[in-house]
């Protein structure tokens, strides 16, 4: 991501509809697996702007990591009470890695050219009954000039994003997709920005100023998805939803060694490579059209 778009990020994190919500349903996840102690600590790998771990700060001790000065910057100034480090997890979290209850992964894996390398690294660095909570985008045909400008290699499916723990130690707590009540008018907004070639926001972003009225009613929707979760996550549901602009998985890392591994050449090619600017089925990509 570039410097604009982080401080878009930065200037709209707190109040839309979209970073608010899905804020509230991970909270709320949280607090029903781990109860509220400054003696627990959560890592935000990939923290960005620092929104999501400011967020928890008042209920854990909270560590914000990301490869991007710029956006460490941004998150020191925002918010000093809580710890932000610049570099890549789990490397550069020293003895913080072995600490954590729960690393969180909010839309993160999508930029990594090989989440199965970067996902078997943190979860062999993480302790047994650490918890891993992450977020992603789906459903590809979502694709638009958005993913192009945030860097993004893929969006997932739930098997391509289940695929990455298989056969590791660890019990899948919650996966799903969600953002779900909200998908016909997002696949709309998207499939209209494809046709007309550009992002709906500024920097090649889908992320504009709302009315503030709407903005709310979005973030209600959105956040009512919280109840489905949790139901899921304790049992008395079987089943969540079916399709989604995003994934949410939810996993306790159990005992056992972790091999680090690279990406099976088995796994269907990502969809764009940043590096190149260029999609890997050798279409233009949105940023050219």
């Amino acid at each position: 991501m570039q410097l604009e778009q982080f401080q878009i990020n930065a200037a709209e994190e707190s109040v839309h509809w979209w970073f608010t919500a899905r804020r509230r349903i991970l909270n709320d996840l949280i607090a029903r697996i781990l109860p509220p102690s400054p003696q627990t600590t959560i890592v935000d790998v990939g923290c960005g702007t620092g929104g999501n771990a400011a967020s928890l700060s008042a209920d854990y001790t909270c560590v914000g990591i990301d490869p991007s000065i710029e956006a460490i910057r941004l998150a020191r100034r925002r918010f000093p009470q809580v710890r932000f480090m610049c570099g890549l997890a789990p490397d550069d979290l020293g003895s913080v890695a072995g600490r954590a209850a729960l690393f969180l992964l909010t839309d993160v894996l999508e930029h990594v050219p090989d989440d199965f390398a970067l996902f078997s690294r943190l979860l062999s660095a993480a302790r047994p009954g650490a918890y891993l909570l992450m977020t992603v985008p789906a459903d590809l045909s979502l694709w638009s000039l958005h993913d192009e400008s945030h860097a993004h290699y893929r969006r997932y499916d739930q098997r391509r994003l289940e695929r990455l723990w298989e056969g590791l130690p660890v019990t899948n707590l919650l996966t799903t997709y969600f953002n779900a009540r909200l998908y016909p008018l997002i696949k709309l907004a998207r499939t209209f920005n494809q046709w007309r070639g550009r992002a709906a926001g500024d920097a090649g972003t889908d992320v504009w100023v709302l009315p503030r009225p709407l903005n709310r009613v979005l973030e209600w929707v959105f956040a009512g998805e919280s109840r489905v979760l949790a139901e899921l996550l304790e049992g008395r549901r079987r089943s969540g939803f079916s399709i989604g602009v995003s994934l949410v998985a939810l996993l306790r890392r159990e005992a056992g060694e972790i091999a680090h591994r690279r990406k099976p050449p088995r796994i269907p090619r990502d969809h764009y490579d940043p590096a190149t600017g260029q999609r890997v089925d050798g279409s233009p990509s949105k940023k050219a059209a």
